[in-house]
């Protein structure tokens, strides 16, 4: 990604602020919910988030209410008026495609990825899938059957290694296994607990970053660094242990490099809108691609309103911003 690239991004995150700012835009949204709540496991966090997006939308003078689909029948925002729905729903039914195939049905707009990329996003494997055949770095990984040898998986992948759903975020039901006999447990979790398929990947010994993609502007990387190493779902939303660096300290050109890698990974899955890239980098310098977000938290702790405010757009901005997107075609 050239200079004069990441100017014109730059420019372009200023203009949406200015836009986002603009009550000529905000008008012409008209009834809004904000989708949040829902049944997954991933519900408390979206109720902080829909909160605080809704808090938010309401400062900037639109006309937006809150909607629990999980206790709403969802026809309900066709009989009362609504003209496009905010997505804050974390997890399943709410970023794996279920409930942008219903708001296509309804002929609502809706903010984030379109079915296709909201579904491939949520699934670890399947995006896994995709950048290994486009030659994206990901680690390694190994679908686990619940019969496996598990010395042989740990010899395979290496150890320490990791057990996660695949299906699942906020790293529910993840586990480091630094021991092939904690396999069966690791597995187990991921797999029963969370009713999920059960995926062992290659531990990568290395910072963990973030990239916040809005638009086709990839937003300043944060690194991260969380106590012991562990960001789990605790570290990433309920203490201020964990450290969020952003600027991130890599010199400009590599990052410049990363923006880029991180613009086609989202693309490639099918995702558009906005949403979030994690990824590693090791010892080496080399960075392995771990997920995409299609939904992120937009919490007091989360990292895309982080990344955002570096680059110039305060947290309301940014909510109409996303908010503003469905007013154009989707691609």
């Amino acid at each position: 990604m050239s200079s004069a690239a990441t100017s014109k991004k730059g420019a372009a995150v200023a203009k949406g602020g200015a836009a986002a700012r603009d009550p000529g835009a905000v008008a012409q949204l008209g009834k809004v919910a904000v989708l949040f709540g829902g049944a997954s496991n991933e519900r408390e966090i979206s109720i902080m988030s829909g909160t605080g997006v809704l808090k938010a939308l309401q400062s900037k003078g639109v006309d937006a209410h809150a909607f629990d689909p999980s206790v709403r029948d969802l026809a309900d925002l066709k009989r009362e008026g609504y003209a496009r729905c905010f997505i804050a729903l974390h997890g399943r039914g709410g970023e794996d495609g279920t409930i942008q195939g219903a708001l296509e049905v309804l002929g609502i707009p809706y903010t984030g990825s379109g079915v296709m990329g909201s579904a491939i996003g949520m699934d670890k494997w399947r995006t896994k899938m995709i950048w290994l055949a486009n030659g994206l770095p990901t680690p390694r990984y190994r679908i686990l059957q619940g019969d496996e040898d598990w010395s042989e998986v740990a010899r395979d992948l290496g150890l320490p290694l990791i057990v996660k759903p695949a299906n699942e975020g906020s790293t529910l039901g993840l586990t480091k296994v630094t021991n092939a006999a904690r396999l069966p447990a690791a597995f187990e979790m991921a797999a029963t607990q969370y009713n999920d398929i059960a995926l062992a990947e290659q531990f990568i010994d290395g910072p963990e970053y973030t990239a916040a993609v809005l638009g086709d502007v990839v937003l300043p990387l944060i690194k991260i660094e969380a106590p012991d190493g562990k960001y789990d779902y605790q570290n990433k939303y309920f203490t201020d242990e964990t450290r969020y660096l952003c600027p991130s300290g890599l010199p400009k050109e590599p990052e410049q490099d990363l923006k880029a890698l991180v613009h086609k990974a989202f693309r490639l899955v099918g995702c558009s809108g906005w949403g979030r890239v994690d990824f590693m980098m090791d010892k080496q310098g080399n960075p392995w691609l771990l997920e995409v977000n299609t939904a992120p938290g937009m919490t007091g702790h989360s990292l895309v309103p982080m990344a955002a405010k570096a680059a110039g757009l305060s947290y309301e901005d940014l909510c109409v911003k996303i908010l503003l997107q469905t007013l154009e075609a989707r691609v």
